[in-house]
């Protein structure tokens, strides 16, 4: 059994206590490592160690920390299938699938660190004739960023790059369930050589990661998770006011217009659907058909999704893979279960499959009403409820009457729905003839419970900086 450590203050520490966590591979059900779990001393250690780090860290030119950020880029992409394997091992994902994520990190890491000589300020005029107004940005000082189980790679990336660009250290929780692929990615953080404490990598209880987070060194959580998490998080905010970056759960609606190409439809459905057994934040949650359409569609789907074979990935890379837990494969069937208690239609699907490890087969869901639970809350699985429509303003308004609105999806050719869709969707993304595929140029951002802030492109690395207004009297 493969020995892990706590990165703290640039060195992989002995635990303190012979207290671990267990890792299972979702694939098996069976432990196959055990993590340490950090203490609340190790977690004052660290943040002492942040804090350390960021004011030196802070003082350099932004450019020099864009070249250690690319220093770091490349030591990620030598590693990348030592990455990988203990990703696809902990995740259920194929090799390639888990190695890609690495690579797409590194890709992101870069981005990142071309922001070194954009990080740009205001010159505002002043009412007073002999003054000029600056408004500057700085780093807000120790990031806690807390990562999820379904993409930790490259959420990792995607919280710690912009913070270090902009003058910030972390503290940074892996998910209890992902953690292996993190404790390699710091062996990286090592070899980049960046000074000692800016980047800390733990694995600790929930308790634990409460003591983190209310540290009043921490000024600002960034956050990849539930909306319940989520709560808890701006609870953990209050204790210092610090400044949440929360991305929180979607439910994606897809409207399909009559002059959407079907055929493009329902082979994106079955991808998107399925891609990572249904985990990821902007997947098809709900899909919306226009009546002409819909038994077309339907038939398609129901075919696709039939055919589609689940297994474990390690040994058929073409298959899809498990859940990430007992618990998540329990609570998505009883969804589907409710679902057809409330009137759905069982298409395919809907069965909890004998032998090892977490799996659920890709499940349609037909004969669906706006209001049923499958439709309203997020699955987070391969389940897909189909409702019928008549009228593209009647779909664009189930579209937008929901709790979430991290990502949305329109197939039409007619440029008036799109314009309509792009004015009115209550959604932080819409797609329009393509799935979601978070371009990290852009801003991902979701609307009501799907979070606040957002991450991604400009707008997500500004989030890691605070503004200082300067008044220069002549």
């Amino acid at each position: 059994m493969e020995r892990y450590q706590n990165f703290i203050g640039g060195l992989f520490v002995e635990p303190r206590t012979a207290n671990t966590i267990d890792v299972r591979n979702p694939a098996t059900g069976d432990i196959f490592t055990s993590v340490p779990a950090a203490t609340a001393d190790e977690v004052v250690d660290a943040v002492r160690a942040a804090s350390k780090a960021q004011r030196d860290w802070a003082r350099q030119p932004a450019i020099n920390r864009g070249e250690a950020l690319r220093k770091l880029a490349n030591i990620l992409e030598k590693n990348a299938g030592r990455i990988g394997e203990a990703l696809a091992r902990e995740s259920g994902k194929s090799l390639a699938d888990a190695t890609g994520e690495v690579i797409y990190g590194v890709e992101l890491m870069r981005y990142h660190a071309e922001w070194a000589r954009r990080i740009e300020g205001e010159v505002i005029d002043s009412d007073t004739p002999d003054e000029t107004l600056m408004l500057k940005r700085a780093p807000i000082g120790i990031v806690a960023c807390l990562i999820p189980f379904n993409f930790p790679i490259y959420t990792l990336v995607r919280k710690i790059a912009p913070a270090l660009i902009t003058g910030n250290a972390v503290v940074v929780r892996p998910s209890n369930t992902t953690p292996t692929s993190a404790f390699v990615f710091a062996e990286c953080i090592a070899e980049a050589d960046l000074p000692p404490g800016l980047v800390n990598i733990m694995t600790m209880s929930h308790d634990v990661a409460e003591a983190m987070c209310t540290r009043p060194e921490i000024g600002m959580i960034t956050l990849t998770g539930s909306v319940s998490a989520g709560q808890k998080v701006l609870d953990f905010c209050k204790a210092n006011i610090a400044k949440p970056s929360l991305e929180l759960g979607g439910k994606t609606p897809v409207i399909v217009e009559p002059d959407a190409d079907l055929d493009a439809v329902a082979k994106g459905v079955l991808a998107a659907k399925t891609a990572h057994c249904g985990q990821v934040c902007t997947s098809v949650e709900r899909l919306y058909v226009h009546r002409s359409v819909h038994d077309a569609l339907l038939e398609k789907l129901k075919a696709s999704f039939s055919d589609r074979n689940f297994g474990d990935r390690s040994s058929n890379p073409q298959a899809m893979g498990p859940l990430a837990s007992e618990t998540a494969r329990s609570r998505v069937h009883a969804m589907v279960e409710r679902a057809m208690a409330e009137g759905a239609n069982l298409e395919t699907g809907g069965f909890v499959p004998q032998g090892a490890g977490y799996f659920y087969p890709p499940t349609l869901l037909s004969g669906c009403r706006h209001d049923m639970e499958i439709v309203r809350e997020e699955v987070f699985g391969p389940v897909l409820p189909v409702i019928i429509y008549d009228d593209f303003d009647a779909a664009l308004a189930m579209a937008s009457d929901h709790q979430f609105g991290l990502a949305s999806v329109v197939f039409t050719e007619n440029y008036r729905k799109v314009m309509k869709a792009a004015n009115e969707i209550e959604a932080g993304e819409l797609y329009i003839n393509r799935f979601p595929a978070d371009p990290y140029q852009g801003y991902h951002a979701g609307w009501k419970r799907s979070g606040l802030g957002g991450d991604d492109g400009k707008h997500g690395m500004l989030e890691f900086t605070q503004t200082r207004l300067v008044i220069l009297k002549q």
